[in-house]
């Protein structure tokens, strides 16, 4: 209530207080986003979180409403859009940002924030990495420089400060959001923090036992025993061998998935044994 905009008309220092106030208040009250906060910190979770994504689903209203504040025409609403809401405030036709709604009087309003979408690799993921890439914005060229964090999932967001399009009234430059989407990888494939790599062995290896050679996605070799009377599609796990959980988390897991090979072709005394195993009831 201190520094609701409707109490302190036309004081940015009260406005932008109350815009932090009301996204800490949209953290705390979704568990998921308190977790995520409290694992990676302010910095790592706003490269995870847009402000669409920490506003989604958000009521200010309901913490308002608690201290008999906003009721009737007072009633205070966020706004967020993919096109150029940022955490748009609105109070009374009024745009925290700078604007003033329909009305227009001559103040600064921030540039539009921009999505684009970036790929990186699962060796990305499990080490974190730096790109250096180009984007057209407003028809110009910029280079932009964009750290990856360990263990960055598809779909999440990695915001850049004041890299969007220009304000059409000179005032701050809207932000960068680079949509993260992960590359499929030849050996590995992804389930959560986990990797699965698959292993092929004969029908006579897996009745009777084998070894084989696993080298995980950081290139460290393992000999696993693959033990007697193993089935299709069954899992050895490697503890602690997959992807970060997060920058500073643990690890999770590498399975190896193993796969029965049938051949397509036998020659006369491959069939002729196999032929023998029919008849013992293999």
């Amino acid at each position: 209530m201190k520094y609701h905009p409707d109490r302190n008309n036309g004081d940015k220092s009260a406005e932008e207080r109350f815009k932090q106030i009301s996204e800490a208040y949209a953290v705390l009250s979704d568990p998921e986003k308190k977790r995520q906060y409290d694992t990676f910190g302010s910095t790592q979770f706003h490269q995870r979180y847009s402000q669409e994504d920490i506003f989604r689903n958000f009521d200010i209203n309901e913490i308002l409403r608690q201290f008999n504040f906003g009721r009737g025409s007072q009633n205070f609403q966020s706004h967020s859009n993919m096109g150029g809401g940022h955490g748009t405030f609105s109070f009374f036709g009024n745009d925290m940002r700078g604007g003033c709604g329909s009305g227009g009087c001559g103040q600064q309003v921030k540039g539009q924030d921009l999505t684009y979408q970036i790929t990186v690799t699962l060796e990305d993921v499990m080490h974190g990495a730096e790109r250096n890439i180009t984007l057209r914005t407003n028809g110009t060229p910029q280079n932009v420089s964009v750290k990856i964090p360990k263990g960055i999932e598809a779909g999440k967001k990695l915001r850049l400060k004041d890299k969007g399009a220009a304000s059409p009234t000179g005032g701050p430059s809207g932000d960068l959001f680079l949509k993260v989407e992960i590359a499929p990888h030849e050996r590995f494939v992804r389930e959560g923090d986990d990797l699965v790599i698959e292993k092929l062995v004969s029908f006579s290896e897996a009745c009777l036992g084998t070894k084989v050679e696993v080298e995980t996605i950081e290139g460290k070799n393992f000999v696993v025993t693959i033990p007697p009377g193993s089935v299709n599609e069954s899992r050895l796990r490697l503890k602690g061998h997959g992807l970060p959980v997060g920058p500073i988390g643990d690890r999770g897991d590498l399975y190896v998935k193993l796969g029965v090979a049938v051949p397509k072709e036998l020659n006369q005394e491959q069939e002729d044994l196999i032929r023998d195993l029919q008849k013992v009831g293999l």
